[in-house]
């Protein structure tokens, strides 16, 4: 391949990974394409990309968005999974893959900078996403409001009654 035709591709991959901040590598060789395609269908459905990359091309791409470090994971086949809402949700999503295929498995990932191995990938995908932690931070919110109100109307809904005093 040319350097020119090379340039180029890499110009590609440098647009497609612009508003990438996280992402996650995996290896998909040795896939059929059956699972091939009900994996990359989910995860469309998830709004997850999946790009198979020449390695020396993504590094040169990455290395110019200044994912320079990202580099070190891309040995072998590799295919960069980006998108989803949150990059937890994203990291659930390839876990799940990982144990459902037998060729699949992820080599690591990027987040805020850091290259994160496999085992910190699978870490990840145990913590709550985004819109777990925005309802827990409502009720966390609400729990407070909810008990006050259920303090002020609780004598008054309880009906007191006081016992008569008994004349003897």
């Amino acid at each position: 391949m040319s350097k020119k035709i090379k340039g180029i591709i890499q110009k590609e991959l440098a647009s497609r990974f612009e508003d990438v901040k996280e992402c996650v590598v995996v290896s998909i060789r040795g896939i059929n394409g059956i699972d091939n395609n009900l994996m990359r269908g989910e995860l469309r459905k998830n709004n997850i990309r999946l790009n198979v990359v020449k390695n020396s091309l993504a590094r040169g791409a990455m290395k110019n968005l200044g994912f320079s470090n990202v580099g070190s994971l891309l040995q072998g086949p590799c295919a960069v999974a980006f998108g989803s809402d949150d990059v937890v949700s994203l990291a659930k999503i390839m876990v799940e893959w990982d144990q459902k295929l037998e060729h699949f498995h992820i080599k690591g990932g990027y987040l805020d900078g850091q290259v994160l191995d496999a085992q910190m990938v699978q870490n990840l995908s145990k913590m709550p996403n985004r819109s777990e932690l925005q309802a827990a931070v409502v009720m966390l919110a609400k729990s407070p409001g909810s008990r006050l109100a259920g303090a002020i109307g609780s004598p008054a809904g309880s009906g007191l009654r006081t016992k008569p005093i008994k004349n003897e």
